[in-house]
């Protein structure tokens, strides 16, 4: 479909929007660090170790290599034998190449770090956790982190998941459970589904650490504008208990789009590194099994446009189809191999399909909106946003610009020129 000059000058000019929210800020990342690992019963877990794995995802966390350096730092530090394992499930193409990639993406190399990276996609039975659907399930983990490791350090975001609500959502518990369990560990508890999720990742989060080869989990909260907010070592025995108080915290904290309703919502960047789903459900409401969220508090969004996937999400698209229209340049970025194994393995097939491929970012967002039941052209609601992880700035159709000034923490600023300030 080709959009004709006159339709294509209809694209309306956009002013940008200034988001408050809440925003402490833990500027002394490694000193945190530091900290932590001195408190009596974070260094009591170490007593009698010799090797550690630490195990890092593929979120991209704020200052993720800083934080990775720090930890290993003060391990190493101890007189401690460390290396690093991927834990991110199917991500990377369920390769050991493509995990080791992803890490590089995000800054964290043998070379950045100075230990080695070890990855692997064999998994060691560990245990088994029953379902509530009546049966068990086997609990599976990265070889390398439990043959060649004392213990493990698993260091993750503290945050709301994208397809679930529970007591535990994406966190430590998920990434000892999936994240560690490489491919195999993914598709077991995937399998399961999301309706028991809220169940199943804490049941099987307390078993895996009731095996006493976990030694604390290192927990990260951002705040609204994708800065560290917290950082909290959490003893094996403390965890399930800390985690959940983390991720009240983390969930005051998050991002989030402040008007009730936006026809056309446009996304610049989509990324694992961003979200689970690339575009984070918590802002979008479009929760990864392609329904809603549940308890989703945030505005009504009719078309969703992704213009462009990020370098760190290495071609995974996973999510992509919880869009509406995407750019070609998006669909070019996708490596369509790497995307079905995560939708496959996470039982989300909505989330593999392929929308609508417009040639061009302008055609997309006409696209979107042409296709708006009910509303004309004219009066179609845009919101404009760089990814769902940055929100503080937004750019929003002039019909918006009344509602921001009566929404409490927006406030219009000017013109948007077509850049972000951050």
């Amino acid at each position: 479909m080709a959009m004709s000059d006159s339709v294509a000058a209809s694209i309306p000019a956009l002013t940008r929007v200034v988001q408050r929210f809440a925003r402490p800020r833990l500027d002394d990342v490694a000193g945190t660090i530091g900290a932590q690992l001195e408190r009596p019963e974070v260094s009591a877990t170490l007593e009698g170790v010799r090797t550690v794995a630490v195990a890092v995802g593929s979120r991209g966390i704020a200052g993720i290599g800083g934080i990775v350096r720090a930890l290993v730092s003060g391990l190493t530090g101890r007189g401690l034998e460390v290396f690093i394992v991927p834990a991110m499930g199917s991500h990377g193409g369920a390769t050991a190449a493509g995990q080791t990639e992803i890490l590089a993406h995000l800054g964290i190399t043998a070379e950045s770090i100075e230990v080695p990276i070890r990855a692997s996609m064999d998994v060691i039975e560990i245990g088994s956790v029953s379902s509530p659907h009546g049966h068990d399930v086997s609990l599976v983990m990265d070889a390398l982190a439990w043959d060649e490791a004392d213990v493990v350090i698993p260091v993750n975001r503290i945050k709301p998941h994208t397809g679930f609500r529970g007591p535990i959502e994406s966190g430590i518990c998920k990434m000892l459970a999936i994240g560690l369990g490489k491919h195999a560990g993914a598709r077991r508890l995937h399998d399961e589904g999301y309706e028991v999720f809220d169940r199943l990742i804490l049941e099987a989060g307390r078993a895996i650490l009731a095996t006493g080869h976990v030694a604390f989990g290192v927990g990260v909260v951002e705040n609204a504008y994708g800065e560290v907010s917290l950082i909290e070592a959490m003893p094996a025995d403390r965890v399930v208990e800390r985690e959940q108080w983390l991720l009240e915290e983390a969930r005051r904290l998050m991002p989030r789009l402040l008007m009730p309703e936006v026809d056309v919502l446009v996304v610049e960047r989509f990324g694992k590194n961003l979200s689970g789903v690339g575009m984070d459900a918590n802002v979008t409401g479009r929760g990864e099994m392609g329904v809603a969220l549940p308890r989703f508090d945030g505005p009504i969004i009719g078309r969703i446009v992704v213009l462009g996937l990020t370098a760190e999400t290495a071609g995974n698209a996973h999510g992509i189809g919880l869009a509406d229209v995407i750019t070609r340049r998006a669909f070019e970025q996708i490596d369509l191999a790497a995307t079905w194994v995560n939708s496959v393995t996470a039982g989300s097939l909505a989330c593999g399909r392929i929308p609508i491929a417009m040639p061009s970012d302008d055609e997309a967002i006409l696209a979107a909106v042409h296709s708006l039941p009910g509303v004309a052209p004219s009066d179609a609601r845009i919101v404009r946003i760089k990814d769902t992880l940055h929100l503080g700035e937004i750019a929003v159709s002039s019909n918006l610009v009344e509602v921001c000034r009566s929404t409490p923490g927006c406030e219009p600023a000017g013109v948007w020129d077509g850049t972000w300030s951050g």
